[in-house]
């Protein structure tokens, strides 16, 4: 798994992608393994395995994204997005799970 967010991550760095919103992060950084549920993640679009943690709220969500949390390294191990990028693909990726 660590080989597949190192390659996402450089792809998006050669690519030198400039991210327009929340599915493009999403797509470039996060479909990796929230697409499949790998290593644990959320899937994309789960209701109830987003339940709990939409209940948080987006900034705790933001927050764990950018520090990391249990298999996710920070930013998803895209050290390249910006916090606007991580707070985009959040907001995406709740909308998705409502």
């Amino acid at each position: 798994m660590k080989a597949a967010l190192i390659i996402v991550s450089a792809l998006s760095l050669l690519a030198g992608q400039a991210y327009a919103d929340g599915k493009a992060v999403y797509d470039a950084s996060c479909a990796t393994c929230h697409k499949d549920g790998v290593a644990g993640a959320p899937k994309f679009g789960d209701k109830d395995g987003w339940a709990v943690r939409i209940k948080t709220g987006n900034a705790a969500l933001v927050g764990s994204v950018l520090k990391g949390k249990g298999a996710m390294p920070a930013k998803g191990g895209n050290a390249s997005l910006s916090d606007a990028d991580v707070k985009a693909a959040v907001e995406y990726m709740v909308k998705a799970s409502k």
